[in-house]
């Protein structure tokens, strides 16, 4: 690619920070990163741990993250580090575990990954860039959009330095500075959706020799109505879980403190992981609990100067496993606006909001409903079988009728477009299974009907 030499200021080397970074540098431009926490790499943040401020460090990765890395060079890399896993395994109260598989082909799998291994391989990554500069302890503290001056202080020296960088690409996370100045800046809509439902991490340790405890190539999902715990393997044999509770209630956060509660709440809702668990009280306390929000606002550009992308400009809840492949995506997408406008900032900034806007909303809502269907829904022998059913209309019409979560997680359907047909096909499955109790049962010719009258053409 041309040498542009221009320079970009990113704020944040978080994930979609540094793979932003590698990919304007790859298409020529001066890059400077500015981030508030020590450089990742020389931190220690093994698994098991609550590292990075109570932030998950496992993550699913699916298709969209991996095309982003991919076009970057660095998805076989990363591949080499993560753990494939083929469906979500159901863990009942009592009775036997049941896998659900997320797709019917071989490669329809989703990979566990751990957020700070992945973050260091990124942030190696584009330091190795020609042209790109990071500045770790590096807060940024605010921006003046009338004089364009960036406020960025030095956390080991607490002195504050001003800069006037032309461009800033806001990639600091949910708690953005960027976009806190935007919206003071006048004319931003924001609006932020916190569940009544936080989240804490715990941690299933490997077994002798590091082996693997549970099925390894497998989400474990405890769902148990209002709340359920999850578990995703690690590469050292452990798997970290997560507790999905009320931070209020009966049975929450708040009720749930001293540590013979805890063993008695675990042994009685999960007590196959509870097993597993010799720290769970130790671990319980220590580890912090996080809020979940969905966050939204627009615009996210201030004329052809500044730019959110990623968290900064829509965090989403974590139950579609989308957050970070929908930032990764974020890349790909605003790549493809500079192929397209640059040197037209103004033009490439619009076209980056205007693709994104109702997509990022889309998957925001998804991400939201696929929480009461971890929870609850899984173990509901009505979903059990549509979903039986809709892997059947998928094999009769493979490029018709695609599972929601496969256009989601195995295909780069826009979100909104994966959205709008998951609604119809969810009205044609809850048609066709209303009045029958198994697949067989089903009136395939009025299957065969609803789906091209609804969905394809002849």
């Amino acid at each position: 690619m041309s040498i542009k030499r221009e320079t970009i200021t990113l704020v944040g080397a978080g994930l979609a920070g540094s793979l932003l970074a590698v990919f304007l540098a790859r298409r020529g431009f001066r890059i400077e990163v500015y981030e508030k926490r020590p450089d990742i790499r020389r931190e220690s943040a093994g698994a098991g741990q609550a590292g990075l401020a109570g932030r998950s460090i496992n993550l699913a990765m699916s298709v969209r993250g991996l095309h982003a890395l991919h076009q970057v060079g660095l998805k076989d890399e990363v591949l080499g580090m993560a753990i494939p896993m083929a469906g979500r395994l159901i863990h009942p109260v009592e009775g036997e575990k049941v896998l659900q598989p997320y797709g019917q082909r071989d490669e329809e799998v989703i990979y566990s990954v751990s957020r700070g291994e992945l973050n260091r391989v990124l942030v190696s990554a584009a330091e190795r860039q020609d042209g790109v500069r990071l500045h770790f302890n590096a807060r940024c503290t605010g921006v003046e959009f009338r004089t364009g001056v960036l406020y960025v202080r030095d956390d080991a020296t607490n002195h504050v330095h001003s800069l006037r960088p032309r461009r800033i690409i806001g990639v600091d996370g949910s708690a953005s500075a960027i976009r806190t100045a935007m919206m003071n800046a006048g004319r931003f809509d924001l609006s932020q959706q916190y569940l009544t439902h936080g989240y804490k991490e715990l941690t299933i340790p490997a077994g002798p020799d590091g082996a693997y405890r549970m099925e390894p190539n497998a989400l474990h999902i405890w769902p148990r109505g209002l709340y359920m715990l999850i578990a995703l393997p690690n590469l050292d044999g452990s798997f970290t879980c997560t507790l999905f509770f009320p931070h209020e209630g009966e049975y929450s956060f708040d009720s749930l403190q001293d540590p013979a509660q805890v063993l008695d709440f675990f042994g009685r809702q999960f007590p196959d992981a509870t097993a597993l668990m010799p720290d769970l009280p130790a671990l319980y306390r220590g580890n912090p609990t996080g809020s979940l929000v969905t966050l939204k606002c627009f615009p996210w550009h201030y004329r052809d100067r500044v730019l959110l992308l990623g968290d900064a400009a829509h965090a989403i809840v974590p139950f579609f496993g989308q957050g970070m492949n929908c930032a990764f995506e974020d890349c790909t997408v605003l790549d493809e606006c500079i192929e397209a406008y640059w040197p037209d900032w103004g033009q490439v900034f619009e076209s980056f909001g205007q693709r994104r806007k109702e997509n990022t909303d889309a998957i925001a809502d998804m991400a939201l409903a696929n929480y009461v269907e971890m929870r609850d829904l899984v173990s509901d022998p009505g979903f059990q079988l549509r979903q039986k059913v809709g892997f059947l209309l998928e094999q009769r019409f493979p490029d018709l009728f695609i599972p929601r979560y496969s256009m989601v997680s195995f295909h780069r359907f826009p979100y909104s477009e994966a959205l709008q047909r998951g609604e119809i096909q969810d009205g044609i499955l809850r048609e066709l299974c209303a009045s029958v109790s198994s697949a067989e049962q089903v009136d395939w010719n009025r299957a065969d009907r609803l789906v091209r009258e609804r969905l394809g053409t002849n």
